[in-house]
């Protein structure tokens, strides 16, 4: 448990920071991709999608270091979403043209974040997982299948 909780750990520090300087400098967020975020409007978006979110998956994650029930769920979901975040970037250089360093090294940060979340999960993850019975198949006793 503990690798899987020091990574999960670390994948919750990103996001917590990530969310904490979206909250308070919203422009801060996205003014190294060049985007300016000078309308109300702009600067709720950014807290929302960034702040919010960040803080949350955040907390989330945390919540499921200690929430066995809770984990594989959490950490999967996560890491769904960060490889579609990279999915994204790799869409957006196919559509458009491939985009400058920042970008790409983001895509590199989320693909190894969603890395270190799957690991965590299977750092976890109970040793016996019992496999679900083929359609028509007798029932087993699970304790006399043991190897």
């Amino acid at each position: 448990m503990r690798v899987g909780s020091f990574l999960i750990a670390v994948v919750a520090t990103f996001f917590l920071l990530m969310g904490l300087v979206a909250l308070a400098a919203p422009a801060r967020v996205l003014a190294p991709f060049g985007v300016n975020v000078t309308t109300v409007d702009g600067r709720n978006e950014v807290r929302a999608v960034y702040g919010g979110f960040g803080v949350t998956v955040s907390a989330l994650l945390i919540g499921a270091r200690t929430r066995p029930a809770l984990r594989g769920g959490v950490l999967v979901a996560v890491a769904t979403a960060l490889a579609g975040m990279a999915a994204g970037r790799v869409i957006g250089a196919v559509v458009d043209e491939p985009p400058g360093p920042l970008p790409w090294l983001f895509c590199a940060v989320e693909l190894v974040l969603a890395a270190m979340l799957i690991a965590a999960h299977v750092a976890t993850a109970p040793h016996a997982v019992a496999a679900a019975p083929r359609a028509g198949a007798p029932p087993r006793d699970v304790a006399r299948d043991r190897p």
